[in-house]
């Protein structure tokens, strides 16, 4: 899921559609899973990347929330209900 949320995070950056305030929440998302220190380490099985997907999932719903969903549908790579998920929301 994680590189899928890489290349949506890319697109969105660049796509002028979206709201510079979008386009920093999901930046920050970005540096957040970059990021070496994690409130819960990586190296725990399951639980490990438990933030980064937190992290993640909040930063796009937050631009989901700016900008129509259609726009985000475009920049997703990978199968579409696992973005319906993510965002809690319906295409």
């Amino acid at each position: 899921m994680l590189p899928a949320c890489a290349t949506t995070a890319r697109k969105l950056r660049r796509d002028p559609r979206v709201p510079r305030r979008a386009k920093v929440a999901v930046a920050i998302a970005g540096l957040w899973v970059l990021s070496p220190v994690d409130l819960i380490p990586d190296f725990l099985p399951i639980i490990g990347p438990l933030d980064d997907v937190i992290v993640v999932a909040l930063a796009f719903r937050y631009a989901a929330r700016q900008v129509p969903s259609a726009v985000i549908f475009e920049a997703w790579p990978a199968e579409p209900r696992i973005l319906e998920r993510l965002l809690r929301t319906k295409r």
